[in-house]
């Protein structure tokens, strides 16, 4: 059996966002502070025994968060097409972390975006 490891970490930033075409509160401009979850797997360690150094994950996000932060997440070229929802988020995270992180011994396997404490998205690729 082969041994696989799920590494995480959390942070958050806060923004507005507007659902362009939703019936309801939420196509009136308003804010959230997002808190977001980076799951990295790998299945083998390095010789510190490490899957990857929190501190790699952490500097790697915070560059994307202040990107995000206290902003119009509409005004924003990745979702000038697309709504901001959480799935949304979720899957630009993924794929911009990816970019950022994934290598032959490491992969963002998930990334988990809230709006609020009792609701977000998950998102991953299979």
């Amino acid at each position: 059996m082969a041994d696989v490891f799920e590494i995480y970490v959390k942070t958050h930033f806060a923004a507005a966002h507007t659902l362009r075409g939703y019936q309801g509160d939420c196509a009136r401009l308003h804010g959230h502070n997002w808190h977001v979850e980076l799951f990295v797997r790998c299945e083998r360690l390095d010789d510190m025994e490490m899957g990857v150094d929190f501190r790699v994950l952490k500097e790697n996000i915070n560059e994307i968060m202040e990107y995000l932060d206290h902003q119009n997440l509409n005004d924003l070229p990745m979702f000038a097409r697309e709504n901001p929802t959480s799935e949304a988020v979720a899957r630009y995270l993924y794929r911009a972390l990816s970019e950022r992180l994934n290598d032959e011994r490491v992969s963002v396997a998930r990334v988990r975006v809230s709006e609020t404490q009792d609701t977000g998205a998950l998102y991953w690729e299979e």
